[in-house]
């Protein structure tokens, strides 16, 4: 199991779906069903940007983090189409995804622009999610080590250890997103490994022990269980099971049991 000292933490990302009306009624649901598990895991939902007020008025403060998809790193301007970090912290969202793999891979999001979005949400005070992973030509290729530590890098460069503390990882191998495919526990475990000793390299061994890491990638009630046991694996970014309030729960029971 995981070091006792991290807490789980569990994400649902709504990715583009939802409408105003179910958009509300999955925020109630998952506050009616997830509230016992507050005390032992952190949970965040991360709704579309038309939904954020609506949901968040739901969240209330129940102890459930409002989060947004994604940011842009310029305070204003013209920059049709982006929200900027204080419009995000003017609606109460309380931590940010950055550098999804699908922001990476079908929106075209460099290294160097996930970075400038690290900066920026970390100096407003956000906390962040950091997502890396391998697509399936490069896991094939054998560069799944390297792509995720080059992934690593650079998103956190000119980062200093004293902001770690705000920002989680997510791994999400992107062949394993939506796909139904999952990584193997052991092979989830592997990767989270060569982050973590990433970390201590970047910063120092302490550091690295109390950064939290998620798996990400087709994670439902079936699977959370045997991943949560593996011992760097501290909680999940899920997609497809997010939508669910029944299924996303499941998920966070098993992150919350683990940190015993």
């Amino acid at each position: 199991m995981m070091s006792n000292a991290r807490r789980p933490i569990v994400g649902g990302n709504w990715k583009m779906n939802t409408d105003l009306a179910s958009a509300v009624e999955l925020a109630d649901d998952v506050v009616a069903s997830c509230g016992a598990f507050v005390d032992r895991c952190d949970i965040a939902v991360f709704p579309p940007f038309p939904y954020l007020q609506a949901v968040g008025r739901t969240l209330g403060h129940h102890g459930i983090i409002l989060g947004a998809q994604s940011v842009y790193h310029q305070p204003d301007g013209a920059f049709t189409g982006e929200v900027s970090t204080d419009m995000l912290l003017d609606l109460n969202v309380g931590m940010v995804i950055i550098g999804h793999s699908e922001r990476r891979h079908v929106i075209g999001e460099t290294d160097e622009l996930i970075n400038r979005k690290l900066h920026a949400a970390l100096d407003a005070g956000l906390q962040v999610l950091l997502c890396v992973g391998e697509t399936i030509e490069q896991r094939e290729a054998g560069q799944t080590s390297r792509v995720n530590i080059s992934q690593l890098m650079a998103g956190l460069r000119g980062i200093q250890a004293g902001h770690m503390q705000r920002i989680v990882l997510a791994y999400e191998p992107v062949w394993a997103i939506g796909t139904g495919r999952t990584a193997g526990p052991a092979d989830a475990q592997s990767v989270h490994t060569i982050l973590r000793a990433t970390l201590g390299d970047l910063y120092d061994g302490g550091l690295a022990d109390s950064v939290r890491i998620q798996y990400g990638g087709s994670v439902r009630p079936g699977n959370a269980m045997e991943l949560i046991a593996q011992p760097d694996i501290d909680g999940f970014l899920v997609g497809g099971s997010s939508l669910k309030a029944e299924e996303f729960t499941a998920i966070v029971r098993a992150a919350a049991e683990s940190h015993v």
